[in-house]
């Protein structure tokens, strides 16, 4: 349809301009694998989450999003806010593809010194950094077609005006030049960016958000390199009073179980340059559908972590109609340390907690065959399951319908490794890899457990050990799991199963 066509189409809801008018879109949330507890568009396509910060009292997610298919395309940032981490209420999109090219990843900082000289009449400004893309530049076999741009807000980022300035970073010459996150180094009183330079990672500072100097690059030669890097993300966490610097750098493909993945690095920052105190690889999420994730800017002491819950090995493939993908639940993320190295541990956000409609706590059970089922009802949405015992033996936790379609989870003790096996798990036809048995290492050494599990339409959570070891996966039954089955042939012991049914998101 012609752009008059739409125009005309559209008189009587509102006036043509030079913005795109969305159509009003009518859903229920309630399409076949439609998540009921994670956050996904109302329709058309979703990839990478951008810009969240956290201001006046309200989370505000951005995210890479093509309203016109379900399949990616000339990129814009989509748009929500949760005053809760758990309800989310859609906005129009924010920032639209412009002469510079389309809009890519990147991040939104509280500008509460006015550095950038954007506020007026004493309004603070959000300023969104983000990658240009020409599409033009990329087909024509230029190597200088990323660049970072920025916009700012006067209105608590519901509009958007770009700098007439931009580019404010020129590429001097990197193919994959991108993904820039920005937070304020109080020490050096200046802004850190942290972008994605092909295989490494490079800093730059700035007094204003304007003009930018290189500072140092990182990982070259270290960690995973099956693949571009991209969506890095630096900041520090404390460890019984140590500041210790984490750098999240996704990676596609060259992931643990295949596909796209995030790994992690800890060490110093001294605004300037990063040094890691170990260059081993180590992941936030061994799962297949968690990539892309960053922090949420201005959360204080809390760092607050989102991903895209999908691969792309995949994601334009999956077996859902109107929309395509969703967000991992939001996640805290914090320290523990296994000798001399800190590891980065990640768990549901205590928020979540509100969705508990239902509990059900069983003790003591042996866990050789168990049907869950028939002590709490069969599964009508999604669910929380806790599990916790003196002493971890191999078990698994079997979703299953009536179809004999089904999803097996557990662990395997003679390996030392927990897993997620969707081989069997309902629609797994659209893409080769995706029906397998995905592992992740019990990092632990305690004897002792506690495993929380996450269920919902189409997806699993695990947070193992203290949220240790993670992963994510997604699937695709032709009829809800409706049945959960727990078993073990070591006669594992289990001091405590949680059974939580949960409330959906969407009201």
């Amino acid at each position: 349809m012609s752009s008059y066509l739409k125009c005309v189409a559209l008189i009587f809801f509102a006036a043509c301009s030079n913005q795109k008018i969305l159509p009003v879109l009518q859903t229920n949330y309630d399409e076949p694998h439609r998540p009921q507890i994670h956050f996904s568009p109302k329709e058309a396509w979703m990839n990478d989450p951008n810009g969240m910060v956290y201001y006046n009292n309200t989370y505000h997610l951005f995210y890479q999003f093509y309203p016109d298919s379900t399949v990616w395309g000339p990129m814009h940032w989509g748009h929500a806010t949760s005053k809760d981490l758990v309800y989310w209420e859609h906005h129009p999109v924010a920032l639209y593809p412009d002469s510079l090219g389309y809009i890519f990843s990147g991040s939104v900082v509280v500008d509460s010194a006015n550095t950038s000289r954007f506020g007026k009449d004493g309004k603070i400004p959000l300023v969104a950094i983000f990658t240009h893309h020409d599409m033009k530049g990329e087909k024509s076999g230029s190597m200088t077609f990323q660049t970072q741009s920025i916009a700012y807000s006067l209105d608590d980022g519901e509009t958007w005006t770009k700098y007439s300035g931009n580019p404010v970073l020129r590429n001097p010459g990197i193919k994959d030049f991108r993904d820039p996150k920005v937070s304020w180094y109080k020490a050096g009183k200046r802004w850190i960016m942290t972008l994605a330079t092909k295989d490494r990672i490079s800093f730059y500072s700035s007094p204003d958000l304007k003009s930018w100097s290189k500072q140092s690059e990182f990982g070259a030669t270290v960690g995973a390199h099956g693949g571009v890097w991209e969506c890095p993300d630096l900041f520090p966490l404390q460890y019984e009073g140590k500041e210790v610097w984490v750098l999240l750098v996704s990676i596609n493909p060259g992931g643990p179980n295949g596909g796209s993945a995030t790994q992690y690095f800890t060490g110093e920052f001294d605004g300037t340059a990063f040094t890691p105190f170990a260059t081993d690889t180590r992941w936030i999420d061994y799962g297949s559908d968690n990539y892309a994730g960053v922090t949420w800017s201005n959360t204080g002491d809390r760092k607050l972590f989102l991903g895209w819950m999908s691969n792309w090995q995949y994601a334009s493939l999956v077996p859902t109609q109107k929309w395509r993908s969703a967000m991992t639940v939001p996640r805290e993320l914090g320290l523990q340390k296994i000798g001399d190295k800190y590891m980065v541990t990640a768990t549901s956000v205590k928020e979540l907690d509100v969705l508990v409609k239902q509990e059900t706590i069983l003790e003591n059970i042996d866990a050789t065959s168990f049907d869950l089922t028939n002590k709490t009802g069969k599964m009508q949405g999604p669910v929380k399951l806790k599990i916790a015992g003196d002493k971890l033996e191999s078990f698994t936790i079997t979703l299953d319908n009536e179809r004999g379609e089904k999803l097996i989870a557990g662990y395997d003790a003679s390996t030392n490794n927990y897993f997620v096996d969707r081989s069997n798990s309902g629609k797994i036809n659209f893409e080769k890899e995706f029906a397998k048995k995905h592992t992740a290492p019990r990092l632990s050494a305690k004897q002792n457990f506690e495993i929380i599990f996450i269920i919902d339409n189409a997806s699993i959570e695990i947070f193992a050990d203290g949220g240790l070891s993670v992963m994510t996966d997604i699937f695709f039954p032709t009829r809800l799991y409706t049945n959960i089955q727990i078993q073990s042939p070591e006669h594992l012991l289990i001091k405590t199963v949680q059974y939580n049914k949960l409330k959906g998101i969407w009201r």
